[in-house]
């Protein structure tokens, strides 16, 4: 190899100034062995370029040629296929790739080392190697270009030899030292080894010099030493100065650690008293409790605002006493130990006193809403009022209670609350099953009389007002809701308290009211106008308008009064202030674990459930009365119903409001879809009479009743998808009931059913401009054309029978393949016969005819669609056109036989109009 890399540098390289680096003897992979090389290469001239150079034996095989070469800086990747086992194979990506296998793996290592070295020296571009050991890859110093001799030959055999051989540049004094030594000897370029042996008899006479200089500092050196000798005396002095200094010090020594050590028991004695001091400090100050808040915990007034205040400030005192954090040791003391206790005493005291207080509040509120209930219930059921006079007027009143004023009362203690919540959860959670159970039962009763006053507005009848003479006696009533609350309230010093449940005595009389009146017999629709509809729409939307507030004031009033929107345990001061004007209570921070988002909202939707549990059925129970009343209605509760769900759900999604809500939603649309239904039913259940015309069908007219009473309830709503599909599905029924009473019609004719139906159907879509029914408006302007020309051609084909008969008979021997010419030398078509035929239809005739023609269509047609004159018209274009089809018939099948019909385009226009004028 190495005889080859000779050759190549000789014949090929040099004469191109170019330097032979690498060698590598390659073949294509894949192909039949034609074997060359690849040679990487650089030039001897600035700037280097560096190549890869593809070499190949001529084909007479005594000289190699320079086939291919490719500059390195078009290299984009070399794959060495296998960084791990020997592989002879390669890869090079200039613009294509190109494969390649060595005749032996230490050749192509060889050469991708070189490639790697050329890479790093001469590139900015740096190559990709994969699949390359780690060992061909070396860092290689910079060279400067300028370092390598263009002259001479080297080359790269192996990973750890350089590239090329380094030289040391003379510097810019060197060569002019060079220049100079050589102006002076002329000959020394023309006779080299005189100016050689100059050179060598010069540094003869120099190394003399050195020598003979050396010898004469011998005396110098001589008197050098004599000098280090009288230093070391010196020293030898200083160093016995230094020794007796340091006996010294060391006496110094001892004294001072002496007093350094007594100094630092003062010191260390001086610090435990600070120490102490400052135990004792933080003790006192953060263990220590007022005796005012004591006072105020034990027997403060938490009736007065500025007794809470006072409560309020002391239960912050407490707990921040009972939260410090005490330092290691601290809770080994015995007057630590006492003052906790005595802090435990002081909570669960104020605890108990705070529960009891919370409950009688509840029961005093819960009091003062039954006997505001009673009175209302109590002022209707009084003997000799008129029921008729005072449920109008109640109706008109269609409220719920405010409860804003029991919120802000009970919101004076919502930092007590948060407090009990974080001290003794037991009697916190107490309070809150108290106030459900309280709330409930208030609500449900509240909830129940406002839906009966709804429901008897709505039915407009004062029969279910006498339930109220079955109420008990207020006085009564109230003492015993009374003394059932105050018997529950005592358990809450306990851990949890349990209340008994309530009996009401009219709550049977309540439950039967609203299955009383959904005994009422179903109302047709067309027994009630806009007005009663109207009034339902706003009935339904007053009690959505009045629950939805109702639920969200008490959603908002538990977070807040209960703290469900705070962390849970291990509050820290209650620092910021309610805002009683206002009605709303301050949130505070509190530190500690919170609890997640979604177990508040867990809780406070619980909560809800039960204190509302009674909305969802009351609800239900309006929406089935509404249906009852009027299947229409369930139009509107549609569209109100999808309005406060989508207003609830963007408030919060998952509220007790939203979910209610859109389970009503789903029973109303399941209303909805119920009614569609039925008036599908009630198209295929429709039967007509045999012996009337059958006009617009009932179903037609109720389909655009229902369109318009919808589109004007649909205007701008958010379920207006549900009406798009109903229309579907009501239009499709509308179509297909219609072609089966046409079909099955007697008196009528099916042309004319469908025409007068279909008639209706599009006049309807037309004013309407339902979007989604355009093109079911399109398939009834078709259909309604379609059988307008059917009856037309069928009811003119009678006043001219056989005239339409002999033509249809020409016609038919055309058809056959008889020319038009010679029709008329058939027996039974011949002139004569024509003649006769139109003799039987003078001008009198034909108008006798068309005028029972008019008559007959005056009985098919109906008055409220008023197409007569339409029809009418239509049957006079007709007829002259198939007027003038037979006039064409004749100058084309009789030319020449001046055979023309009795009566004229004219005439038949004198007979249409002069009979639409007579009837």
């Amino acid at each position: 190899m190495t005889a080859i890399k000779h050759a190549l540098q000789r014949d090929i390289f040099t004469p191109n100034d170019e330097r032979l680096l690498s060698i590598v003897n390659v073949c294509k992979a894949g192909k039949k062995k034609k074997n060359c090389f690849l040679c990487a290469t650089v030039t001897t001239e600035r700037p280097v370029q560096v190549k890869v150079v593809k070499v190949k034996k001529s084909d007479k095989g005594d000289f190699y040629k320079r086939q291919i070469a490719w500059a390195l800086r078009d290299l984009a990747v070399v794959d060495a296929k296998d960084a791990i086992k020997e592989n002879p194979e390669f890869d090079l990506h200039f613009e294509k790739i190109y494969k390649w296998v060595a005749s032996s793996t230490a050749e192509k290592n060889a050469f991708i080392s070189c490639i790697w070295k050329l890479n790093q020296r001469y590139l900015r571009k740096k190559i990709d190697f994969v699949n390359v050991s780690s060992q061909l890859l070396e860092e290689l110093p910079k060279v400067a270009e300028e370092s390598v001799p263009s002259g001479e030959n080297q080359s790269v055999t192996g990973g750890d030899e350089e590239v090329v051989d380094e030289y040391q540049e003379l510097n810019a004094r060197e060569e002019q030292d060079i220049e100079i030594m050589m102006e002076d000897c002329e000959y020394a370029i023309s006779n080299a080894e005189a100016f050689a042996e100059k050179l060598s008899r010069e540094l003869q006479v120099l190394d003399g010099a050195n020598i003979q200089s050396i010898m004469a500092s011998e005396k110098q050196v001589n008197i050098l030493m004599k000098l280090l000798d009288e230093a070391l005396k010196e020293v030898d002095q200083i160093e016995l100065k230094l020794s007796s200094y340091e006996e010294m010090l060391q006496s110094v020594k001892e004294q001072m650690d002496q007093i350094s050590e007594s100094n630092h028991l003062i010191h260390l004695s001086n610090t435990n008293n600070v120490k102490l001091l400052s135990e004792i400090e933080f003790l006192v100050n953060h263990m220590d409790l007022a005796k005012g808040h004591i006072r105020a915990l034990q027997e403060g007034d938490l009736a007065s605002s500025r007794g809470i205040e006072a409560c309020t400030n002391a239960a912050d005192a407490l707990l921040q006493c009972m939260n410090v954090a005490l330092r290691p040791g601290h809770d080994m003391l015995l007057a630590v130990k006492q003052q906790q206790q005595r802090f435990s005493d002081l909570r669960e005291l104020f605890a108990r006193r705070l529960a009891s207080h919370l409950n009688n509040v509840f029961v005093q509120q819960f009091t003062q809403a039954l006997l505001q209930l009673y009175n209302r219930s109590y002022f209707l059921s009084v003997p000799g009022h008129d029921q008729s006079s005072t449920l109008a007027q109640h109706s008109v009143e269609l409220t719920l209670p405010n409860h804003h004023p029991f919120h802000r009362d009970l919101l004076r203690y919502a930092k007590l609350m948060e407090w009990l919540k974080s001290t003794d959860y037991g009697k916190y959670e107490g309070l809150t099953k108290n106030y459900m159970d309280y709330l409930s039962r208030l609500y449900e009763r509240e909830i129940k009389d406002f839906f009966e006053v709804a429901k008897i507005k709505m039915t407009g009848t004062t029969k279910e007002s006498k339930k109220f003479a079955t109420l008990p006696r207020k006085e009564s009533a109230v003492k015993q809701e009374t003394e059932s609350l105050h018997g529950s309230s005592g358990k809450l010093t306990g851990s949890t308290s349990s209340l008994n449940k309530l009996s009401v005595q009219s709550s049977g009389n309540r439950r039967s009211q609203s299955s009383s009146l959904l005994d009422m017999g179903n109302m047709s629709a067309s027994d009630l106008d806009v007005a009663d509809r109207t009034k339902f729409d706003k009935i339904f939307e007053q009690v959505l308008s009045e629950l939805e507030p109702l639920c969200l004031a008490e959603q908002d009033f538990i977070s807040k009064f209960f703290k469900l929107q705070q962390h849970q345990s291990m509050p820290g001061t209650m620092a910021e202030a309610e805002d009683l004007d206002g009605g709303t209570l301050s949130r505070q921070h509190n530190c500690g674990t919170p609890l997640p988002v979604s177990s508040e909202k867990d809780m406070i939707r619980q909560m809800m459930i039960k204190i509302f549990r009674c909305i969802e059925p009351e609800l239900n129970n309006l929406i089935a009365l509404g249906d009852k009343i009027d299947s229409f209605n369930s139009l509107y509760m549609l569209v109100k119903m999808s309005h406060h769900v989508w207003t609830a759900q963007n408030v919060d999604p998952a509220s007790f409001l939203s979910t209610t809500l859109g389970n009503v939603l789903v029973t109303v649309k399941r209303n909805f879809d119920k009614c569609i239904s039925n008036q599908i039913r009630q198209m295929e259940e429709v039967k007509i009479s045999k012996k009337s015309k059958v006009g617009i069908l009932p179903f037609v007219a109720e389909f655009e009743e229902f369109a318009g009473l919808a589109e004007s309830i649909f205007k701008n709503a958010e379920r207006r998808g549900d009406l798009d599909k109903a229309y579907t599905k009501l239009i499709r029924g509308v179509f297909v009931n219609v072609e089966k009473v046409a079909n099955e019609s007697q008196k009528t004719p099916r042309d004319v059913v469908m025409m007068e139906n279909f008639h209706h159907i599009f006049a309807t879509l037309s004013r309407l401009k339902i979007s989604c029914l355009e093109a079911e408006k399109k398939e009834a302007k078709q259909k309604y054309t379609d059988n307008l020309q059917a009856y037309v051609i069928y009811s003119l084909g009678q006043p001219l029978e056989k005239l339409n008969h002999f033509f249809e008979g020409v016609e038919a021997r055309v058809a056959q393949g008889i020319r038009e010419e010679e029709v008329s030398y058939q027996l039974a078509f011949n002139k004569q016969e024509l003649r006769k035929v139109i003799k039987e239809y003078p001008g009198k005739e034909v108008k006798k005819g068309l005028d029972n023609l008019y008559k007959k269509v005056d009985k098919h047609l109906c008055e409220e669609e008023n197409l007569l004159q339409v029809v009418w018209h239509s049957m006079q274009d007709e007829f002259i056109r198939q007027y003038k089809h037979f006039e064409g018939l004749i100058a084309r099948c009789y030319p020449g036989s001046g055979i023309t019909m009795e009566f004229t385009i004219q005439d038949i226009l004198d007979y249409f109009s002069s009979i639409a004028q007579s009837h």
